[in-house]
């Protein structure tokens, strides 16, 4: 039995999300993720000025009048939202954690699909692939993988992407858009990401705490890695520990920009205590600029 309280937090983000939705992102979202192509539709007899190139031979054999094949925008997407549930995403220094503000972009983002009669499937992950939903369409399945996300207690506590990009690779058939969504603390999943990439319109969404960029100067502080349980006792009085500190966050953002942007994946940046809305329409605004 899912508890009140969290199918409180789902109703509240399906409303939240919907307005935004109506409000601002459906248009926005149509105009960005585009079909897949074009399908073959009808036939109809041919009339001056048709393109010759579409004539049905087979067709206009039969009948012995010249016909032509009708086209239609093959509009529907599958889109995929891997979404990391390692220890590090239940961290949130302000009103709310990281994986909670995961569920919402998800939530924002699938509303949008549905809208557009795109299909929606969740790939919850770990050092493993938790938790596979096949892809569907409907607000009653979008409102499922938000649960799913809110709800679901994972296995195992560190991040391990590889896995997850390499089993997508394995089952997808057709051409997807995939919104990643993590904190990115990990490593070795390059080669995996480089792979998907190549066929696959991979969206990478960091999702950060300003507490894992900057540290105050407030004196001793327990840190915790909520991946392996190690605990630390700091001095953050001490300004050059503090500097060291925020050069290595800012090290592992800057490696992770490059890597983005060598294999052509598109990266939005979002804390965790501030507005996601800002950064996703900018997101947005810039894949309309490039179409």
């Amino acid at each position: 039995m899912i508890p009140k309280e969290i199918l409180k937090k789902v109703r509240h983000i399906e409303i939240l999300t919907t307005r935004l939705v109506n409000d601002l992102f459906g248009g926005e979202y149509q105009s960005v993720f585009k079909g897949q192509g074009i399908e073959f539709a009808d036939v109809r007899e041919y009339v001056p000025g048709d393109d010759i190139r579409t004539i049905d031979w087979n067709v206009t054999a039969r009948s012995q009048h010249p016909f032509v094949k009708k086209f239609v925008e093959e509009r529907e997407l599958t889109v995929i939202f891997v979404v990391d549930m390692s220890g590090s995403q239940y961290f949130g220094s302000g009103a709310r954690l990281k994986s909670e503000v995961a569920a919402e972009i998800t939530a924002l983002l699938a509303f949008s699909a549905v809208k557009n009669h795109d299909k929606t499937g969740l790939i919850i992950v770990t050092d493993r692939v938790e938790k596979s939903i096949p892809v569907k369409k409907g607000r009653m399945h979008v409102l499922r993988v938000v649960r799913e996300i809110l709800y679901y207690k994972p296995q195992g506590k560190k991040t391990q992407l590889k896995a997850s990009l390499e089993y997508l690779h394995r089952i997808l058939t057709r051409t997807a858009v995939i919104f990643l969504i993590s904190d990115f603390m990990d490593q070795g999943f390059e080669k995996a990401l480089k792979i998907l990439s190549r066929r696959h319109d991979v969206i990478a969404i960091h999702l950060k705490d300003q507490r894992e960029q900057d540290i105050p100067g407030i004196g001793l502080i327990e840190l915790e890695d909520r991946e392996t349980g190690k605990t630390l006792l700091a001095d953050f009085s001490n300004a050059a520990l503090r500097k060291a500190f925020q050069e290595k966050a800012k090290e592992r953002n800057e490696k992770l920009d490059r890597l983005f942007k060598t294999l052509g994946v598109d990266k939005i940046s979002i804390m965790a205590e501030e507005s996601y809305i800002e950064p996703l329409m900018k997101f947005f605004k810039i894949r309309e600029q490039r179409l």
